[in-house]
């Protein structure tokens, strides 16, 4: 009897130690049901961010006129600083074509030997910066001052030529700064033939800071702009939180954090960006359309082979990108400073 309780109380205490072991079945079933929890968390945040989206794309379309007007606006402020910079881009092509392109006069010596101003002629036309070299003789010079000043009568009456031959020096379109042409004229100084040089800077230098003053007035126009769109999606996207106050203090009543309410209106503002930067992409595209035909006419008239550059699809690509970053930009403002003035009482 007494061997048989001490079995049962052996056969007892191994029953217990072994059910206070955790079984490997009721384990594994954690960690799965942990895992399938994760899942539909992260099926249930990407399932929002659906709805979000396409609820905040059907509320603005059931207010298309409001919604239009939203988008124009955005599509302006974009188009316009993206219109001057492409003309300007155009101008500086351009001007790389222009036939006025600076010159530098050389004028020879007198007594200089036909050889030696042939030789120095083909020394220039070899340089890296010198795009062309063109010799005017003497006479030449002489018969074109009579064609363009009219004092044919007084020129003739004089005994000789007072006008020396000269190497008009084209530069190339790498060498059209200051600084490289003010070299070119130093180096041509140097010429043993050569008595004088003449650079007209003038001109370079006005179209110069014409161009670097439109470009900065330019990308000054697209910031001042570009705050005219933060603060017009800002205020459109405070009229729709006023508008769902009510609905936003039930949600928060429910538990709903501030990133779950702000979601939809962050839509709200890219919906706003993206069809604003598609409607710029539409008019500056019209405005290519527009002004192309002039420009090829223009350059058929001129014999140049000048092509307007537009906006391209790595440029329509940038438009895009640009106007979704301001609505998003311009929606967090506007959650960020009103919505946490709403909260359930």
């Amino acid at each position: 009897m007494r061997n048989q309780i001490l079995k049962r109380g052996a056969s007892r205490r191994q029953t217990a130690s072994q059910s206070d072991r955790p079984s490997p079945r009721k384990s594994v079933t954690g960690v799965s049901q942990s895992k399938a929890y994760s899942s539909d968390k992260l099926a249930s945040y990407w399932r929002h961010h659906r709805a979000s989206c396409l609820d905040s794309l059907a509320r603005l379309l059931a207010e298309p006129l409001q919604s239009l007007m939203t988008v124009l606006v955005v599509a302006i402020a974009l188009a316009l600083p993206v219109i001057l910079l492409l003309g300007i881009s155009n101008l500086q092509s351009l001007s790389g074509r222009m036939e006025a392109s600076p010159k530098i006069s050389l004028y020879l010596n007198v007594r200089a030997r036909d050889q030696a101003v042939e030789q120095l002629r083909d020394r220039l036309s070899g340089l890296p910066d010198v795009e062309r070299v063109e010799f005017i003789s003497a006479q030449q010079a002489l018969e074109d001052f009579q064609r363009s000043s009219g004092l044919g009568d007084v020129l003739a009456s004089l005994s000789g030529n007072p006008l020396p031959a000269v190497l008009v020096v084209t530069p190339a379109s790498v060498a059209l700064d200051s600084v490289a042409l003010s070299r070119l004229k130093t180096e041509f100084e140097q010429e043993a033939i050569v008595d004088s040089v003449n650079l007209d800077m003038d001109w370079v230098q006005r179209l110069q800071q014409i161009m670097l003053l439109s470009r900065k007035l330019a990308l000054a126009l697209a910031i001042l702009l570009g705050l005219g769109v933060l603060l017009v999606l800002g205020n459109t996207i405070r009229l729709a939180i006023e508008n769902r106050r009510s609905e936003i203090v039930v949600i928060k009543l429910v538990g709903a954090t501030n990133g779950f309410v702000r979601r939809p209106f962050l839509y709200t503002g890219g919906w706003y960006g993206c069809l604003g930067g598609a409607l710029a992409v539409v008019l500056v595209y019209l405005g290519y359309l527009f002004v192309q035909p002039a420009v090829l006419k223009l350059s058929l008239l001129y014999q140049s082979e000048f092509v307007l550059q537009g906006l391209g699809l790595y440029g329509a690509f940038k438009l895009l990108l640009i106007g979704a970053v301001l609505g998003l930009l311009g929606a967090w403002l506007a959650v960020w400073r009103h919505l946490a003035q709403i909260e359930p009482e």
